[in-house]
């Protein structure tokens, strides 16, 4: 697979933020917020990450008032995909084990699962595969982190979970429409941004900047999402984690891992990976293991 070749100029059209969306598209992002509001739980766990005064306690009385979750990060706490020597048999005992961060990350993983509902995007994708894409942006820069320095493990892996939050927003209120973007793109190999734009006003990017706003996710998780096919064009200090995503993002998409359009024109750009601080190397030395640690994380996270 030939990834370190010099990637097609971006199209300014698909810089739009999302404070430019189209008074009906803003409509579409509020139905999509009725239509499927962030979990109860879920936006408490965001609001714990986002508050640099959050304790191990404060994660602790969240969680163990749903059971489910808390089951569910000590099955992901304990499986192969995380890696540890021994078992962990409380939720207590995992945080203590892997630091407050870890654990708020798993848990908003773990919560965030829930809001892909089952269904067709197109005759060729389902949500589902949208689902595994998403998994295999988010394991892909797990990998990359091992490489890197500066972004934890399970930081990239939300990044990469929650990037393409804009695609749920088009497949609710506009699924004719991102049918049409999808047909298209399969057909002609167009930049799928671009025909968004062209078809529905704005890209998945900007979309899921104004869901994540709305459900007010941290800064870095926003910057993943509203810029990972642009993530030069966001102040140096944020930089480095939408660089990773887009760098996983192109590799999946590549390997055709789920639902792999979003990025298929895209290349790994020299310069995103000296970003990340990976060598040029690394993309191809993670493919062998990729498929495996991707069916590991479906595994463990799905329901």
């Amino acid at each position: 697979m030939g990834l370190m070749t010099t990637s097609p100029k971006d199209s300014p059209s698909n810089n739009t933020e999302p404070g430019q969306l189209p008074p009906h598209l803003q409509k579409a992002v509020a139905k999509v917020t009725e239509i499927s509001s962030l979990p109860e739980i879920t936006a408490r766990i965001v609001e714990v990450v986002e508050d640099p005064r959050a304790t191990a306690h404060d994660m602790h009385e969240i969680v163990k008032n749903d059971p489910a979750l808390a089951s569910k990060i000590l099955k992901v706490v304990n499986s192969a995909f995380y890696g540890l020597p021994a078992q962990i048999a409380s939720l207590d005992r995992a945080i203590v084990m892997l630091g407050l961060s870890a654990v708020k990350n798993i848990a908003l993983a773990a919560s965030l699962v829930r809001l892909f509902k089952p269904g067709t995007i197109s005759e060729n994708f389902s949500a589902r595969d949208l689902w595994r894409h998403c998994i295999a942006v988010g394991v892909c820069g797990r990998m990359l982190t091992k490489a890197a320095s500066g972004v934890q493990n399970d930081e990239a892996f939300v990044a990469g979970l929650v990037h393409d939050l804009g695609l749920l927003i088009e497949y609710q209120v506009l699924s004719e429409r991102l049918t049409e973007v999808v047909n298209r793109c399969q057909a002609t190999g167009e930049d799928f941004s671009t025909v968004e734009h062209e078809i529905i006003g704005a890209d998945h990017q900007a979309f899921g900047a104004a869901l994540a706003a709305k459900w007010k996710f941290p800064p870095i998780l926003r910057c993943a999402i509203s810029h990972h096919h642009t993530p030069e064009t966001l102040k140096p200090e944020l930089q480095r984690v939408a660089a990773l995503v887009c760098v996983s993002d192109t590799i999946c998409c590549k390997q055709q891992h789920g639902f792999w359009l979003t990025a298929a024109c895209q290349e790994v750009k020299p310069e995103m990976l000296a970003l990340i601080g990976v060598s040029d190397s690394a993309p191809e030395e993670i493919l062998e293991d990729l498929p495996g640690q991707i069916r590991e994380a479906e595994q463990v996270f799905g329901d």
